[in-house]
């Protein structure tokens, strides 16, 4: 397996350029997933890794050799696509052999790698199946059992999960990481779904309008986000953001009240609180008011929609088996270490005393 590098690459169709002087340096072993908005590049930005656009300028370096110019076959990687691409006419043995077949690998070691795919993917009752008699999830376990097969210094996954529904999705999730574990292989994986991203990486690159936004590991994007865009993006549901100003008072949310929180220097700011930061108390006058106008109850944990005095809505996550009733008026108050602050003009994270 190999080191991938991505230097200072850009990619324009026409005027409209789709990624912008893009540099990553992904380690040996390491899975990356790049996540964002659709739109936003990460595809083109794979297909560009991959060989199969060529890129405008900066370089692309596997195993730390320069792969710019080289056609995919030449590249050393493994892709997996968002639609299966298996060939319906055969079988599930020959959908993982026949690249080996067509470069004239030895049967041998066609036969060892096939046994080494389907002993790691659960593939031994179904290779003699063709594609039609498969289930999605199997499909896909074949695909990347063809990426396998290959050996590749890289695996690059192109929203690999997109066509599953919900349950086959967490199913293959799983298979892929416990794939990745097995091989130690490196990984680049693009999603525009930030769970499977948190779930799935050792770092995630945030990316949007084709401008890396925020690079780190999970925990790094949750806790610390870089500007509002990463803020908005990772999280289920979303954190909420209003303006604010910060004085000795703590923070003054125009026409809703005041939210203690230290002394911010009566600076302005986009005010950020994931929903678990909010503590949800009796009072009205203990904390912000809010009024509760919705209750979502998931089982093990419940989602409650609140409309501030200015008609703003927040998001607070609660126990599920909370005491509060739908238009009932209460007090919410802010956890320790939950407060964001953001610039109003660009959105970039700022640093006050207590973050």
């Amino acid at each position: 397996m190999g080191r991938l590098v991505l230097d200072s690459v850009s990619k324009s169709f026409g005027a409209t350029q789709i990624v912008k002087n893009l540099s990553l340096d992904v380690a040996d072993g390491e899975f990356v997933v790049i996540v964002g908005p659709s739109g936003c590049g990460k595809s083109t930005l794979l297909r560009i890794i991959a060989g199969l656009e060529e890129q405008s300028t900066g370089r692309v370096l596997i195993g730390d050799k320069d792969v710019s110019i080289l056609p995919p076959s030449q590249r050393g990687i493994a892709l997996v696509f968002q639609t299966y691409a298996l060939y319906p006419h055969l079988t599930v043995e020959g959908n993982m052999t026949l690249g080996l077949k067509q470069a004239k690998t030895p049967k041998a070691l066609i036969a060892e790698r096939l046994a080494e795919a389907v002993r790691v993917l659960a593939l031994a009752p179904y290779l003699k199946r063709k594609p039609g008699q498969l289930s999605g999830g199997q499909r896909q376990r074949v695909a990347i059992g063809r990426a396998i097969v290959r050996h590749p210094e890289a695996f690059l996954f192109d929203e690999p999960l997109s066509n599953l529904d919900a349950s086959l999705r967490n199913q293959v999730r799983i298979e892929i990481s416990d794939l990745h574990r097995r091989l130690n292989a490196t990984m680049l994986y693009v999603t525009h779904d930030q769970i499977e991203a948190m779930t799935l990486a050792d770092r995630i690159v945030v990316l949007d309008g084709g401008i890396v936004q925020q690079v780190g590991t999970p925990a790094d994007l949750y806790r610390r986000p870089a500007n509002t865009f990463v803020a908005g993006f990772i999280g289920t549901p979303k954190m909420n953001m209003f303006p604010g100003v910060m004085d000795k008072s703590g923070i003054v949310i125009e026409g809703a009240g005041v939210m203690p929180a230290g002394d911010g220097g009566g600076r302005a700011a986009t005010v950020g609180v994931r929903p678990n930061g909010f503590e949800v108390v009796a009072s009205p006058a203990d904390g912000l008011a809010a009024t509760l106008e919705a209750i979502e109850y998931l089982g093990s944990e419940s989602f409650l929609r609140f409309r501030l005095a200015n008609d703003a809505m927040l998001i607070v996550q609660e126990h599920p088996d909370h005491p509060w009733r739908v238009d009932q008026k209460v007090g919410l108050k802010l956890r320790p270490g939950s407060l964001h602050l953001f610039d109003t003009k660009d959105g970039r994270r700022l640093e006050f005393a207590g973050a």
